[in-house]
């Protein structure tokens, strides 16, 4: 590949061609949402969150931006800004990963295996290690009242357009803190 640019287009249009809907923030290709669905015969099974996904100027050669924006309890992933620790993307990418690995592969196995000695989020981590079995049931709970479809078209709205939302009737049970990792002011 000759230039960064090219292949960070060539990525982008990879995951757009694939089973995932990509929403393009700006009409460019360096900053958008993805729509990820938590991993089979896992906790997050039936979950859908919207992942904003922010590639630097260096890209491949420096890694993506990833966040969830609607809510996810996870030890690794920050609740409020919904920044992910993962190590693949923080700290050992390399340009042969592509967007692609970030959803079919890397993405799931942050879900499938969550490490609670690395925390972002102190309290899932904690709760994890002390009491498995509420752990499990508070992510059930948080997949069934922020990761649906209907969070994730909401939420796009929130960002366009705080105003006139409590008038809407879907919203009744939401609040500013229902969606996690709004873009940095």
């Amino acid at each position: 590949m000759s230039s960064p640019s090219k292949r960070r287009d060539m990525d982008v249009m990879k995951l757009m061609m694939s089973d995932y809907a990509v929403e393009t923030i700006n009409d460019g290709l360096s900053e958008f949402n993805v729509e990820f669905h938590g991993p089979k015969e896992s906790l997050y099974e039936g979950g859908v969150w919207k992942i904003r996904v922010e590639l630097p100027d260096a890209y491949p050669y420096k890694s993506p931006s990833i966040g969830f924006l609607n809510k996810i309890f996870h030890p690794n992933v920050d609740e409020l800004s919904g920044s992910v620790c993962l190590d693949v993307i923080n700290q050992s990418w390399s340009p042969m990963f592509d967007l692609l690995n970030v959803f079919e592969s890397f993405l799931p196995q942050l879900l499938l295996y969550p490490n609670p000695s690395d925390p972002l989020n102190g309290d899932a981590a904690s709760l994890m290690m002390k009491d498995k079995q509420q752990y499990d049931q508070k992510v059930k709970e948080y997949c069934e009242r922020y990761a649906k479809r209907e969070n994730i078209s909401n939420n796009a709205a929130e960002e366009s357009s705080d105003e006139d939302i409590s008038d809407d009737e879907n919203s009744m049970d939401s609040s500013d803190d229902d969606v996690a990792g709004k873009a940095d002011l």
